[in-house]
């Protein structure tokens, strides 16, 4: 995947601007896919998006299946996060608030940026990215 240098730079300094990045996003996915933890980042990127919803019956939807897919216990992508923070999404899914995930979110964003965004740095994916833009 080609990545314009300046980007793959910034990627390093801050998991914040990998995150921001469309191109990065995607790298860091295919980096969690090799952890098999990808669901954080997608679980992640589906809250930016719920966030954005303003209609109530496209947030109740949303939220239903951002829960379904990643929330409920045994979820085909189920995130970890703890039970106390799962129960309250499991009561507030019936009529969800534009906040409604906004604890896991912040949980999963931690989780991601303290123990997966180091290995990304020094992953065989990244320093790739790196040397090729080095070599140009």
């Amino acid at each position: 995947m080609l990545a314009p240098a300046d980007d793959v730079m910034a990627w390093g300094e801050s998991f914040d601007h990998l995150l921001k990045c469309k191109t990065g996003q995607l790298v860091f996915e295919d980096f969690l896919r090799t952890e098999y933890s990808e669901e954080n980042l997608l679980f992640w990127l589906a809250c930016e998006k719920y966030k954005k919803i303003t209609r109530a019956r496209e947030m109740t939807v949303a939220a239903k299946r951002i829960y379904t897919e990643f929330v409920q216990v045994g979820a085909t992508r189920q995130i970890n996060i703890d039970c106390v923070t799962r129960e309250e999404i499991s009561e507030n899914i019936s009529q969800p608030g534009p906040n409604c995930f906004d604890r896991a979110q912040k949980l999963i964003y931690g989780l991601m940026e303290n123990d997966c965004y180091p290995r990304f740095l020094k992953s065989e994916i990244y320093q790739a990215l790196l040397e090729q833009d080095e070599q140009q």
